[in-house]
């Protein structure tokens, strides 16, 4: 099978959980003999990388703009794939997307999108934007042969909001070796003595209400914790500004931190926290959980399908006040700390790669067998049949 993979920065992952999640889905396609093209961004990913973890890589141009970047550079890609690729499938990342499925369907190529979170919900957008990114979501599973997204509680938004049901696929975790502490070192950082955030520095993360919450915490009762802040973000500098000029002393900005050292930083978090509001299963949450973190997470609906009793919660609407105050006892509790690292590591464990990359591998394999591309041999039929049901159990 020929899959064209659409819509993310591409691979290597450097930006945020698409991007992981395209990499380790690639990974396990290649591994198991299917051929998988990815579009890359050349302002992203290095032009000169043509290939990756097995991987075939198309680095096409876009116009380096808020509100274009995505869609500029998803149209073009899907120009390339539609007549010069051709490949068995097409699938698809975000919602806004979801238009540009017609190029590839139009040109007969079974095409699968999965719209993300609800978009159009992320306050960075102006009326323009989030109109037409709600129409793109409305229309999504009329415009892809079918749509898919990585949380059931965002599916369940998605039927209310559009009468439409779409399927669900969870991501994956999977954390590496050990890692040591030279990025800890760099950062002047101690294990255990900092709380952790990593995540896109846009509004709907709230790491403005964390750095708020920190500074409504005194110093006394921090005992010598740091609290660190970890991302950036294209086109947000101004609030990215704002974010730093509200900090205190205590807090540590490092921008992004990738690969080994990002596993450094989870590793060691005495809390990882994500006051996110919006989107839906978030892979830097299931990292937390893998790396074996108490996790404190915002009570939105998605977050708490993800951490289920494997994490802390405090209250979205209450916001900084209720944050502050769940900090303070985790920080005053370090017994609490260690159960909740326990329950983070048995929560872990129902996040698979490996079930998640088999769940999209029969899902393509769906789509391309109803265009008349032949069907599987059974005893490959049944081990994917196998694998989706331990995905989406």
């Amino acid at each position: 099978m020929n899959v064209a993979i659409l819509g993310t920065r591409g691979i290597p992952a450097s930006y945020s959980g698409f991007e992981t999640a395209v990499e380790q889905i690639t990974s396990r396609l290649t591994a198991r003999g299917h051929r998988v093209t990815v579009y890359c961004r050349p302002h992203v990913v290095d032009p000169r990388i043509r290939s990756w973890k097995g991987a075939d890589l198309i680095h096409l141009p876009t116009i380096r703009n808020k509100y274009l970047d995505t869609f500029v550079h998803t149209f073009l890609s899907t120009l390339h794939a539609a007549y010069r690729l051709s490949p068995d499938v097409a699938l698809f990342f975000i919602a806004g997307n979801s238009p540009l499925c017609l190029i590839t369907r139009g040109k007969g190529i079974p095409t699968l999108i999965n719209v993300d979170g609800l978009d159009s919900n992320r306050r960075k957008w102006n009326r323009f934007a989030k109109a037409y990114l709600r129409l793109a979501e409305r229309f999504a599973p009329r415009m892809a042969n079918r749509a898919i997204t990585d949380s059931n509680a965002v599916a369940h938004i998605f039927e209310q909001s559009f009468g439409r049901r779409i399927g669900v696929v969870p991501y994956g975790a999977e954390a590496p070796p050990d890692t040591g502490t030279d990025t800890l070192e760099r950062l002047g950082l101690e294990p255990r003595k900092y709380v952790l955030f990593v995540g896109r520095l846009e509004p709907e993360n709230n790491p403005h209400v964390l750095v708020e919450a920190w500074a409504r915490i005194p110093s006394e009762r921090t005992k010598g914790m740091k609290l660190v802040v970890v991302g950036g973000a294209p086109y947000a500098s101004d609030y990215i500004l704002g974010v730093r000029q509200a900090a205190d002393p205590r807090v540590v900005f490092p921008g992004y931190v990738f690969g080994r050292g990002y596993w450094e930083l989870q590793r060691n978090a005495y809390v990882f926290c994500a006051p996110t509001e919006v989107g839906g299963t978030h892979p830097v949450i299931l990292e937390a959980l893998v790396a074996g973190n108490c996790v404190l997470v915002n009570d939105y609906e998605p977050n708490a399908e993800t951490v289920g009793e494997g994490g802390v919660y405090f209250s979205g609407a209450e916001g900084a006040p209720d944050l502050a105050r769940e900090l303070e006892r985790l920080l005053a509790e370090p017994e609490l700390v260690e159960e909740y690292r326990g329950r983070a590591r048995e929560r872990a464990k129902l996040y698979s790669w490996d079930a998640v990359a088999t769940a999209y591998e029969r899902l393509l394999v769906e789509l391309t067998e109803a265009a008349g591309h032949g069907p599987l041999p059974v005893d490959d039929l049944d081990r994917l049949e196998r694998a989706v049901q331990a995905a989406t159990a």
